[in-house]
């Protein structure tokens, strides 16, 4: 909505992901299952991530061990048929641990993988699980965009809090707490600063300009009148498949590259959906249509503003720009000379643009980026 409104979406390059998704379902395993002690193994029953992280093995990072599972079933070490997955073995914790511990697991593992995780691995792989990136707002959840010289002019009456913002306390990777922030502390920040503005401003509503509805009906219109044209969740799945090759765990430039030409070539065929059921009550399939519609919007950005970014950053890894930690210009890959700077994705055009990053405080004193080791 926001971006279709012309709001610019900021740092869309960045997605963090979980490495315990149930395996052709998508739904989450939570850290619980390894911080009790559940392994990650590898076709030949291997605890790999003692070879990736000796230390913390299978407590690493979540995006670590994502991109170290991504390395196994890319060499061929994955399980099943189709060598696609991993296993999550939690067997040797018992039957008794499990189901006072990890209840909720056993019933996703019975519900999800037709698997007893009291008996046999289930099976897992890397899933996205967070955006770092979103509509741009201030600490009051007040949305900024960019006005000439001046990067964060407040959008006045309009707020965005949770997922769905970038403060950005996340950077380009997230800590599990600062979801908390997102919602909790953010979300109360931009109840106080509505309810103060509320009581000082004139609460008189304004008239709404007699166009206001127009673009939403219009979009609801195309569909009711279309008569041929491709099936919503057939463009849907192409959407899913792209964007899981071109802007996966592990990038390449020119995976991404080939990513931008078939997202937008992805945008002209949701363009084209065809609804077949024009049924007004409780119609699913307008539902998915112009879910759809957001789908595109979200990958359109992500696609374009991480093929853009030509270093490695958090969450952003690309093989081409990978760098040892030592290096004296770029360590593993971060070029802070050139890209220490935030992406700004407009929808119109699919164009980029760059804000420079807050690197003071309010209250503390600024943290200067180093090097990340575990």
């Amino acid at each position: 909505m926001a971006a279709r409104a012309g709001i610019p979406l900021e740092d869309m390059e960045f997605w963090q992901f979980h490495p315990t998704g149930v395996a052709g379902a998508g739904v989450l395993l939570t850290e619980g299952c390894r911080g009790e002690g559940a392994i990650l193994r590898n076709a030949n029953g291997e605890r790999f991530m003692e070879r990736y992280a000796p230390t913390l093995k299978d407590l690493a990072p979540r995006d670590f061990v994502s991109r170290c599972m991504d390395q196994e079933i890319k060499e061929g070490r994955g399980c099943g048929p189709n060598k696609d997955y991993i296993h999550l073995d939690m067997t040797h914790l018992g039957a008794e641990t499990i189901m006072k511990r990890l209840p909720s697991v056993f019933e996703i593992g019975h519900n999800f993988a037709n698997v007893d995780i009291t008996k046999e691995p289930i099976p897992v792989v890397p899933t996205i699980h967070y955006q770092m990136g979103g509509i741009p707002t201030n600490v009051h959840g007040q949305v900024v965009v960019p006005k000439g010289a001046t990067p964060n002019v407040v959008v006045n009456g309009l707020y965005a809090v949770g997922e769905c913002s970038c403060v950005s306390v996340h950077g380009a990777n997230r800590l599990g707490t600062n979801s908390l922030l997102d919602l909790l502390v953010f979300g109360r920040a931009a109840g106080n600063h509505i309810v103060d503005s509320f009581r000082r401003a004139d609460q008189a509503h304004k008239p709404l300009p007699k166009d206001a509805a127009d673009a939403s009906l219009a979009r609801l219109a195309r569909f009711d009148a279309s008569t041929s044209g491709e099936y919503a969740q057939d463009v849907a799945n192409d959407i899913r498949a792209t964007m899981q090759q071109h802007a996966g765990v592990f990038r390449t430039r020119a995976s991404m590259d080939q990513g931008v030409v078939k997202v937008a070539a992805l945008r002209e065929r949701v363009e084209a959906i065809a609804l077949k059921d024009k049924s007004k009550v409780f119609n699913t399939a307008r539902i998915e249509a112009l879910e759809v519609e957001n789908l595109i919007e979200a990958a359109q950005a992500t696609m374009v503003s991480a093929a853009a970014r030509q270093e490695c950053r958090g969450a952003h890894t690309v093989k081409d720009y990978e760098r040892g930690a030592d290096d004296p210009d770029c360590p593993l890959g971060r070029n802070d000379r050139e890209w220490m700077k935030h992406t700004l994705w407009f929808s119109e055009g699919s164009r980029l643009d760059y804000k420079p990053v807050q690197l003071k405080p309010l209250t503390v004193e600024s943290v200067p980026p180093k090097v990340r080791t575990f």
